[in-house]
């Protein structure tokens, strides 16, 4: 059995100062063998905003992998954005853009998804999904980690990445079963099995962990419990306005014929966050 804690979009710098420590208290609780953080650790990519997120990882007591996200290149100074977009991440989070974690029978490999010349699509590169293809372990759960959802639910309105098709279409017939993404703000994962064409993958795609929009309304993260073909997830949410997590909220998947089957019915995203215009935070 293997407990794999998932936060996205942090956004320090435009956060929810007082949430920290409630959602470092509830992430160490959880006693997770992996936390997997997709992207969006900064707001501005600014260094004392990686200096914040940087702290903020280093007290979290498992092993942390984190991947890139369009917020975490610079959006103002161009210079460094299209010469050296990583720049600040590398120096604050680390030198690795895609780590690939292994777990036991459990596989988690990184994407990065942010193209520097776009501001808020994303990108899926040439080589990569064969990178991933060829990284698959035949004997573990696979998950990719990425910024970016590989599918968008049909009520939001941003564009999805480039080449995500493609990548979640390969990545469901090479084997790969579970995707974890962010970027949108908005929790989905029944809801997207019910509309998918590749079941084979569930996607788990999260809310913000701390961001302090007033429209996502609430901010969360989850802790996923891998046993076999059956796959556990908590979610912990503090609605806006409250500086503490309620008790966690349960879903249930399985995996046995091939497919996923959700053990629950699908739940309502809050969609709003996502029409957010990209200058104001998105």
């Amino acid at each position: 059995m293997t407990r794999i804690a998932h936060l996205s979009d942090l956004h320090f710098g435009f956060h929810r100062s007082e949430l920290v420590e409630p959602l470092l208290d509830r992430v160490n609780a959880a006693r997770a063998d992996l936390v997997v953080v997709t992207g969006d650790v900064t707001h501005r990519a600014r260094p004392a905003q990686y200096s914040q997120a940087a702290a903020f990882l280093s007290r979290i007591e498992a092993p942390v992998m984190v991947i890139p996200g369009n917020h975490d290149v610079p959006l103002y100074n161009l210079p460094v954005r299209f010469l050296m977009p990583w720049r600040g991440f590398r120096r604050a989070i680390g030198p690795q853009l895609t780590p690939c974690r292994q777990i036991g029978r459990v596989r988690v490999m990184g994407l990065n998804s942010v193209d520097p010349s776009a501001v808020q699509r994303g990108i899926i590169r040439d080589g990569e999904i064969a990178r991933l293809e060829h990284s698959l372990d035949p004997e573990a759960m696979n998950i990719v980690a990425v910024h970016h959802p590989l599918e968008h639910l049909a009520q939001v309105d941003k564009e999805l990445s480039r080449r995500a098709p493609e990548a979640l279409a390969r990545l469901d017939r090479a084997g790969a079963q579970i995707a974890l993404s962010g970027h949108l703000h908005v929790w989905a994962t029944g809801a997207m099995l019910d509309q998918t064409a590749h079941p084979g993958l569930l996607q788990v795609q999260a809310g913000t962990a701390l961001c302090g929009r007033l429209s996502d309304r609430q901010n969360e993260f989850a802790v996923l419990q891998i046993d076999g073909p059956f796959l556990s997830i908590e979610r912990h949410i503090a609605p806006m306005g409250q500086a503490a997590f309620r008790p966690p909220q349960h879903e249930y998947f399985s995996r046995e014929s091939g497919v996923w089957v959700a053990h629950q019915p699908a739940e309502e995203p809050i969609v709003p966050g996502a029409t957010e215009t990209v200058l104001s935070t998105a």
